[in-house]
């Protein structure tokens, strides 16, 4: 019997191969080869003869200044297709993966820096260079502006219609004073203790730092831990991961070998790094804030307070025993004594009572 495949099948089947390769934007170039009817495609960087092997773009320009660049569209599929290609602002997500800002979003800062074409029809297996504009504001302020740019494919499925785009990162930065500053807040110590009462045990220290500057940054993080008023410290570092102007991510660190003798003192010092571009004549801002936090070893106290009773229980046993073996003592020795008097009345002749 030949069963008949539903007319249906096809446009669900091509509607899940859609939604398939939506992908958030990437800073390589991204798409996997095709496996089937689905449509994948690359965008990298290029030059006007093709990819020249950036990850993403890096462009800085005075006030005013234009320049020209080159991104190349690569079509694994085996049809043609028309490829709508779109500028926007840049961010990252809070795993600290570079975004662009939604088709429904408009730009207000990088994206709206970028001039390229509307559309571009990529052959089947084709690759295709477009160039594309970057123009600074006459008024465009010191530091980094950051954007990406992708290649689109709206497709519909139903009611919802689905946008699949892959692109990569244009960082553009602004002629003028570079500021590389790091703000540090939410600063919170967090004592664990160890299983073993004879071990010390780790202060688990979490903050948010904020980019305040005007670049992209990193940060290297140096966390002190001073306990006993001073007398005791420990130290160890952590780094920040990239931070666009503006925004913020948070970092932890957890610092060994911590007994959490009453008030414990935690620092945090960070120190920002320029990220990508040139550093040189950057203003570095480092920050650093403090928080003080009663922590106590709650396992040692119990075991110090268990010993110091079994000595004192120790102790009382034996003093018991002494006692006891000084009454036996005496009273032997008493006995000793009337046995003795005794005997001497005896030789005497006299009754013995």
């Amino acid at each position: 019997m030949i069963r008949t495949v539903p007319r249906a099948l096809p446009r669900l089947l091509a509607v899940l191969a859609a939604v398939l390769v939506t992908v958030p934007i990437a800073p390589l170039g991204a798409g996997a080869e095709p496996s089937g009817p689905t449509l994948t495609w690359a965008v990298q960087p290029a030059d006007e003869h093709g990819p020249d092997g950036r990850r993403w773009i890096e462009v800085s320009l005075d006030p005013g200044q234009a320049v020209t660049e080159h991104l190349a569209v690569r079509n694994f599929s085996d049809t043609a297709v028309i490829f709508s290609l779109k500028a926007a602002d840049g961010y990252l997500t809070d795993k600290g993966r570079f975004n662009m800002l939604p088709s429904a979003s408009p730009s207000v800062d990088g994206g709206r820096w970028i001039d390229v074409q509307e559309k571009v029809n990529v052959g089947a297996k084709e690759t295709k260079v477009v160039p594309f504009t970057i123009t600074a504001p006459d008024d465009a302020a010191p530091g980094d502006h950051p954007a990406g740019i992708a290649a689109t494919l709206m497709t519909a499925g139903g009611t919802v219609n689905v946008e699949s785009r892959v692109g990569f990162r244009v960082m553009m930065r602004a002629a003028g004073a570079v500021t590389a500053a790091l703000d540090v807040s939410d600063l919170t110590a967090t004592y664990q203790r160890s299983w073993n009462p004879f071990s010390p045990g780790t202060v688990h220290v979490t903050y948010t730092a904020k980019n305040s500057g005007n670049v992209a940054v990193t940060g290297t993080g140096r966390v002190t831990v001073d306990e006993l008023f001073g007398l005791t410290g420990h130290d160890a570092t952590g780094g920040v991961e990239e931070i666009l102007p503006g925004g913020s991510r948070a970092a932890d660190t957890r610092v060994r070998g911590v007994w959490a003798l009453g008030p414990v003192r935690t620092t945090v010092h960070v120190t920002p790094t320029v990220f990508g571009g040139d550093a040189a004549g950057a203003e570095i801002r480092p920050a650093s804030t403090t928080v003080t936090v009663w922590m106590m070893p709650w396992p040692q106290l119990v075991l110090a307070v268990v010993l110091a009773l079994l000595v004192l229980a120790a102790r009382t046993v034996v003093r018991r025993r002494r006692r006891r073996l000084a009454q036996l003592l005496a009273r032997a020795r008493e006995e000793g004594r009337a046995e003795g008097r005794a005997g001497d009345r005896a030789l005497k002749g006299m009754p013995i009572p």
